[in-house]
């Protein structure tokens, strides 16, 4: 019974992937096309294609181990002097996603490597993270209804499951950051994937205990502004929130929001002007929508950023 529950869940979010509710479409249900893009900015809100770089630089036709329907929700990080990145592998034979790598010299052309992690369950959004020396990553594992901390046994490719940090709930996109000697967590949590709850927990250890903030759920409702999309940023005080923007269909655009305030009982966030960041440019591999952003500084003070988008094919 547990496992017919967790196939007729999932089948409700492929559906509402693929042809949502509020969007119909004319002569049967539409196909999307994930891959993912490489962008440069001149600050956390202006982002846009770099001259001679080709996006996509990662697509389904990449990936060589298994037969992939798309890849999406990229995290990378830079290790010494190689760049490594962590994304969605959606695998057409199980329906499944899946955790892929690619590396690179110097964060514009990439190389597909291979699955480095998969579970019995759908796997997305791997966000990854170094601290005390050591590589963690937090993938979204919705269909357990927990949030998972996994650590690298071996840096790429070799990850071992730590334990769960937070049960009980379909959580989506768990996004993790430390701010102010605690660690802090931002999850979306809506009923039937609405994509319009964002939830807020902290803990002073990275392995818990965890606790929901006082004035969690943040949003409610919302389907503009609640889903988490990217590395929360922490620039001197200044913290940058990245939410994708799910309406009329999931993935349209992203958003940026300036927390302006952040305590174990208290949370204020104003969106900037610039906002949204990230939008569909009508054509070609993003020409239907973006929902994810991972930026890193680099030295030169411009910003790298690994995104993502989608197109009806």
């Amino acid at each position: 019974m547990l496992v017919n529950h967790v196939q007729a869940r999932f089948k409700r979010f492929i559906k509402r992937l693929h042809a949502p509710e509020r969007q119909p479409f004319p002569g049967g249900m539409p196909k999307r096309e994930w891959s993912i893009g490489i962008y440069i900015g001149e600050s956390p809100a202006h982002f846009g294609p770099c001259p001679g770089i080709k996006n996509p630089v990662l697509s389904r036709k990449h990936v060589s181990d298994v037969l992939a329907a798309g890849v999406a929700d990229p995290f990378m990080l830079q290790v010494n002097d190689s760049w490594y990145m962590f994304f969605e592998v959606m695998n057409w034979q199980t329906f499944r996603g899946e955790i892929g790598l690619a590396t690179s010299v110097d964060g514009r052309k990439w190389a597909y490597r291979k699955i480095v992690l998969a579970e019995p369950y759908h796997l997305s959004y791997p966000y990854v993270f170094e601290w005390m020396h050591d590589y963690y990553m937090i993938p979204e594992s919705y269909q357990a209804d927990s949030i998972r901390l996994y650590k690298a046994s071996q840096f790429p490719e070799q990850w071992s499951f730590v334990g769960t940090l937070v049960s009980g709930k379909s959580f989506v996109d768990p996004t993790i950051f430390y701010y102010d000697e605690t660690w802090w967590l931002f999850t979306e949590t809506s009923s039937d994937f609405k994509s319009d709850t964002l939830r807020l927990y902290y803990a002073h250890e990275l392995t818990g205990p965890w606790h929901e903030h006082p004035m969690s759920p943040l949003i409610e409702g919302n389907m503009h502004i609640a889903r988490p999309c990217g590395r929360v940023l922490i620039l001197h005080d200044k913290l940058v929130r990245y939410a994708q923007d799910c309406y009329p269909y999931y993935g349209t655009q992203v958003r940026e929001f300036e927390i302006t305030k952040l305590t174990t009982t208290d949370y204020c966030e104003r969106e900037v002007d610039e906002s949204p960041i990230l939008q569909p440019s009508g054509s070609g591999w993003n020409g239907s929508g973006m929902h994810h952003i991972d930026a890193h500084l680099m030295n030169n003070n411009r910003w790298l950023a690994c995104v993502d988008g989608w197109f009806f094919c």
